[in-house]
């Protein structure tokens, strides 16, 4: 029998979701417990100390612009990516 890549992901998404949220002052926002193949080559083209660049292919642009208006220490931003990776089995920076 073949190994059926749809049931596989379905039963992913069901056990995380489709996106993992965090808040900051009251507003959440999500980050996608999977990433596109598409998204995993743009994010190796980025500078390894990019965070911005990370963080904008991961939020998308509108909320990328709400989480920039945010006042983040870096130190706060490895704490979103550290649990972001612990809780999704996805590392995608060093911040």
């Amino acid at each position: 029998m073949a190994f059926n890549v749809n049931a596989a992901r379905a039963q992913r998404l069901e056990a995380l979701g489709r996106a993992w949220e965090f808040e900051i002052d009251g507003d959440t926002f999500s980050l996608p417990t999977e990433l596109p193949r598409r998204v995993t080559r743009q994010l190796q083209a980025l500078d390894d100390n990019d965070i911005d660049g990370l963080l904008a292919l991961l939020l998308g642009n509108t909320q990328y612009d709400r989480f920039a208006e945010k006042d983040l220490t870096i130190q706060d931003v490895n704490a979103i990516l550290e649990a972001y990776g612990q809780e999704t089995g996805l590392t995608v920076g060093e911040g």
